[in-house]
């Protein structure tokens, strides 16, 4: 009796495997894709680790209610608007949408420009807001 051909065994396996790579995929999209953070963590990084915090929103969203410290920048002029603002790229990066979609693509661009640590605020404004977390005008 061998244990890897019995019939019962396998099914154990087969279970073990696909819930070993459900357990590791939210992990691995992470890796992939960038970090996302809480409305916690975000306020964590901006108030710590001194990130910097762009809104990838329009300027008429941007102004009726950004997080603070967080700067306007276009999410079509994203690597060019962070080159002239000469930032430290020591210092990690929190990129904000209204759902945290857009600013998910922009994270390539971002860290092809040499910032050490780039996130997204995971759900976005919505998710500020959600938190009941104050908004600045």
């Amino acid at each position: 009796m061998n244990f890897l051909t019995q019939i019962d065994n396998l099914a154990l396996i087969a279970l073990l495997v696909v819930s070993g790579i459900a357990l590791f995929l939210p992990t691995l999209s992470t890796l992939i894709s960038g970090k996302g953070l809480s409305p916690t963590e975000a306020t964590i990084w901006m108030n710590r680790r001194k990130a910097h915090v762009f809104d990838l929103r329009p300027e008429d969203a941007f102004k009726a209610g950004h997080l603070p410290a967080a700067k306007h920048i276009s999410a079509s002029q994203l690597a060019t608007g962070l080159e002239k603002m000469k930032l430290d790229r020591k210092h990690p990066v929190v990129l904000v949408c209204e759902s945290g979609s857009h600013s998910r693509k922009a994270i390539a661009d971002v860290q092809k420009l040499g910032f050490a640590e780039v996130a997204i605020l995971e759900g976005g404004v919505q998710a500020w807001k959600a938190a009941a977390l104050p908004l600045v005008k």
